[in-house]
């Protein structure tokens, strides 16, 4: 039986263990999304997760919706990343890179030309973006074209085809967070009457295509789907009217493109766990594959959830952060380190790859 700290596979990716480092928005990218070399040390440094799964990064610059997000839109961008998954693999370790597009959640600031965001509907989202010159409220966004929405999955592809070309071992679809792919998914934030509105099977229509594109790049093995029925945190995102519906059939729909993974948030995103109110394990045998189970989970509960057959990898985020050993301190039950959070988004090296490891105690 598998155990939170023994060797397998998801997917096609061998994991040494069950512990996946969770996305992690940083804000250490220039302007234009091109990572500094510090990324390489930070990311380094985390290898010994069973699985990286990489900050959220840009598919496009319409898909940006944050400033210093890094991007996968172009050779720069692949140039600045290469580093990364090098050193990450001479660690011994593997990471699969997060594809994102934020829709709503941004500003015609970071827009070219000025241009509003992009949305299902034009419905503005509430809550704080981060610009170049602090937090402003979203732009108001307009609708989608459907004859947009080629183009869009063609910008999936292409960060695809980078995210193979910078050496990760495979891509996550970001679908989760109230971005542009769960903004279809909800109906509180789709009011389309076309061919990716109204239904369920309509509005999940946009995240099982972009994830059948990509696995057409990289193989359905190497790519995984994230999920969050309950987060409504980003732009004051509303839930679907519900959720164990529409994401029960989104989940069963995907188990049919025999991906890597379903990786789910379950409740709120620094919240606690919401196992109590929705049935995350209804999704994970909808999906029919490997799960990945993200949310309030201590070494207790991680280690029980996989000891039972419950996810084949527990996800952890901002503990991460502060621990960059974080594998060996749950292994050995050792005190967590809680970084600062007023370094957790943009600045330089401090709050970001300055975190000591654990330092054994010596033996006689």
């Amino acid at each position: 039986m598998a155990d939170l700290f023994s060797p397998g596979k998801i997917g096609a990716i061998p994991v040494s263990n069950r512990v996946a480092m969770a996305p992690l928005t940083r804000a250490r990218a220039d302007m234009e999304g091109v990572h500094t070399p510090l990324a390489i040390e930070y990311y380094r440094q985390r290898a010994s997760a069973g699985l990286i799964i990489s900050e959220a990064t840009n598919i496009s610059r319409q898909g940006r919706g944050y400033a210093f997000t890094p991007g996968i839109y172009t050779d720069a961008h692949v140039r600045a990343w290469r580093p990364v998954t090098e050193a990450v693999h001479e660690a011994g370790g593997h990471i699969v890179l997060q594809l994102w597009h934020v829709g709503r959640i941004s500003h015609d600031s970071l827009q070219e030309g000025g241009q509003p965001p992009v949305a299902p509907s034009a419905i503005q989202a509430g809550g704080l973006t981060y610009i170049e010159t602090g937090f402003e409220r979203p732009s108001m966004p307009r609708a989608l074209r459907t004859d947009e929405i080629p183009g869009i999955i063609d910008d999936y592809r292409n960060a695809a085809r980078k995210s193979k070309d910078a050496g990760f071992d495979g891509v996550e679809v970001h679908s989760a967070n109230c971005y542009l792919l769960e903004e279809f998914i909800r109906d509180s934030t789709n009011k389309r009457d076309d061919a990716y509105g109204r239904s369920v099977e309509n509005r999940t229509r946009l995240t099982f295509e972009v994830a059948r594109a990509v696995a057409e790049i990289w193989g359905p093995e190497r790519v995984g789907v994230r999920l969050s029925p309950l987060t409504k945190s980003a732009g004051d995102t509303p839930l679907d009217s519900d959720p164990q519906t529409t994401y029960g059939f989104l989940a069963e729909r995907l188990g049919t493109l025999n991906l890597a993974y379903l990786h789910c948030i379950e409740g709120q995103t620094r919240g606690d766990n919401a196992k109590a109110e929705f049935d995350f394990q209804a999704l994970h045998r909808a999906f029919g594959g490997a799960y990945i189970a993200n949310n309030g989970y201590d070494r207790e509960l991680a280690m029980t959830t996989i000891a039972n057959g419950l996810a084949d990898m527990v996800a952890f985020g901002r503990p991460f952060i502060g621990n960059p050993d974080l594998v060996e301190r749950l292994q050995r039950d050792e005190p967590l380190a809680t970084a600062p959070q007023e370094t957790f988004y943009g600045g330089g090296a401090k709050g970001y790859i300055d975190f000591p490891t654990f330092a054994a105690a010596p033996t006689s």
